[in-house]
């Protein structure tokens, strides 16, 4: 009998992480007919021995299927690889990074369930200290940079959480709990493998938002994030961390909306700069 939800899950040399979401899954699935597919992508932490261990225990025999690629193959490649061997009817992206809270996963299978024009959902984010993450954005368009940058607006090129009980659409979601629908698979697709890392999400989002699909922040679903608390100290450096999405960055604008997107934001930030600098001064 093939399970409700595939769960795919990508891993690089973060073993003990990995484990502690495979645990909350083990521990928080209960009444779920699910898979999980992880691939690891070149782990040298010793990943490779602990998975095909846990894969050993009865509980996760039939239900861990393992993938190993020698090197890094990039992000999208990496879930790719898990959504092709996926046989649930919907199909969960989740960061390895992430503790499953209980009902998390049976309550987007349920919004799903009785919402057809759903696409993509996803869940609410915690950081390890029980705040909410900010896990939505949105469009990073032109007009969104003008509106910012040089109208006064703001907000618009910052992650952003609704504050909400309810579910609501939204422009775009980080993929760190990220659930695709049949109908999204079967007008969108898999990911993108161009983007070895960053923009797979929002690209994907705006594809579904393209192919007449919503996507939808579901606050009943509740998982903690780790990545929110630690990214700052993994990337302090704004400079590099912009730096690092220039590739994706050219292939999601494409290379004239890239520049000229640069253009607006180095230009307003200058300006914004000026600005607070001379009334400072005044």
């Amino acid at each position: 009998m093939k399970p409700q939800l595939s769960i795919v899950i990508v891993n690089l040399n973060t073993k003990d992480l990995t484990l502690g979401c495979l645990r909350s899954i083990q521990k928080e699935g209960k009444g779920l007919s699910y898979e999980v597919l992880l691939t690891d992508n070149g782990s040298t932490d010793g990943s490779v021995e602990a998975l095909k261990s846990l894969q050993k225990e009865s509980f996760w025999r039939n239900k861990l299927t393992l993938i190993f690629n020698k090197s890094n193959t990039g992000y999208g490649k990496a879930n790719n690889q898990g959504i092709k061997k996926a046989e649930g009817k919907y199909v969960m992206l989740l960061n390895n990074d992430t503790i499953v809270h209980k009902d998390a996963l049976q309550n987007l299978i349920r919004f799903a369930k009785v919402t057809p024009d759903a696409g993509v959902i996803g869940s609410k984010l915690l950081n390890i200290d029980g705040s909410l993450q900010a896990s939505c954005f949105h469009f990073p368009t032109i007009t969104n940079a003008i509106k910012e940058y040089w109208l006064g607006s703001k907000g618009l090129f910052d992650k952003y959480a609704p504050i909400t009980k309810k579910a609501v659409t939204v422009d775009s979601l980080v993929g760190a709990a990220f659930l695709i629908t049949p109908l999204a698979l079967k007008r969108v697709g898999m990911l993108d493998e161009r983007y070895f890392a960053y923009f797979e999400d929002i690209d994907y989002c705006r594809q579904t938002w393209r192919n007449g699909l919503k996507v939808y922040y579901l606050p009943d679903s509740v998982i903690t994030h780790y990545h929110g608390a630690t990214f700052k100290k993994l990337a302090s450096d704004e400079a590099v961390r912009w730096r690092k999405l220039i590739p994706s960055s050219k292939i999601y604008h494409g290379w004239l909306r890239h520049y000229v997107l640069f253009f607006i934001l180095w230009l307003g930030q200058k300006w914004q700069k000026f600005l607070k600098t001379f009334f400072h001064t005044s």
